[in-house]
C-alpha cells in the first residue's frame, strides 16, 4: 500500500497549518515543497514526519520537522558520505514537545511509547526531552530516533550538509522516499 495523492496533500496542509499556528511563516514555494516522509511503512500518523528544507548546501542545512501527536521518526544514523563525516545536527524545539533517544544510558521510565513489535528496530534508549526553546546536538554516526509528545511537535534542525537519502535505518523495511499514487479518480 502507498499514500494517495489526496492523502499526501492533506498531510502537507496539516503540516503547513501546524507551522502557521506556531508563527512560522512559509513562502508559497516552501508550502508546495513540504516533504511527507512515511518511510514506506504505510502508517504515516504513527511513523513519519513532514519537513520543509530552507537551505541545504555543501556545508549547511536548515529545516523544520513537523510531527503529529505521538508520531515517531524511526531509529537511524547519518553515515559518512563521499569522504565527509556524517551529518551533525542540532534539534531546537519550537512547539509542543519531542522525546529524543540517543546512544547512552537507558532511561528508566521513558515518555515515548512504541507500538507492539517495534522493539527490535528501536535499540537506543537514552532520553532527552525537548520543550520550546530547548535544544540538543546529535553528533555524526549516532543512532537516534524521536517521537512527538501528545500535542505534536515542531523542531528546527540546523546541521551540516544533509544527505538523508544515505541515512541508515535499523528497520530494513524503511524506504526514505514516499511512494505517492494517484487517487482512484486519477488526480
Amino acid at each position: 500500500m502507498t499514500m494517495t495523492h489526496s492523502q499526501f496533500k492533506q498531510y502537507q496542509q496539516r503540516a503547513a497549518e501546524s507551522l502557521a499556528a506556531a508563527g512560522i511563516v512559509l513562502t508559497a514555494a516552501e508550502r508546495a515543497q513540504l516533504e511527507i516522509a512515511d518511510f514506506g511503512l504505510d502508517d504515516f500518523e504513527r511513523s513519519g514526519l513532514a519537513l520543509v528544507i530552507y537551505i541545504n548546501t555543501d556545508r549547511v542545512c536548515a529545516k523544520e520537522l513537523i510531527l503529529l501527536p505521538g508520531q515517531t521518526c524511526p531509529e537511524h544514523l547519518h553515515p559518512p558520505v563521499n569522504g565527509q563525516p556524517g551529518k551533525e545536527e542540532t534539534f531546537r524545539c519550537r512547539a509542543g514537545s519531542v522525546y529524543l533517544y540517543v546512544t547512552g544510558d537507558t532511561t528508566a521510565a521513558p515518555k515515548a511509547t512504541l507500538p507492539p513489535g517495534w522493539g527490535s528496530v528501536y535499540t537506543v534508549a537514552h532520553e532527552i526531552v525537548l520543550h520550546p526553546g530547548k535544544q540538543y546536538t546529535i553528533m555524526p554516526e549516532t543512532w537516534h530516533w524521536f517521537q512527538a509528545g501528545p500535542e505534536g511537535a515542531i523542531v528546527s534542525e540546523f546541521s551540516t550538509r544533509s544527505t538523508d537519502e544515505h541515512d541508515i535505518f535499523r528497520d530494513p523495511a524503511i524506504r526514505r522516499a514516499p511512494v505517492v499514487q494517484p487517487d482512484n479518480n486519477g488526480s
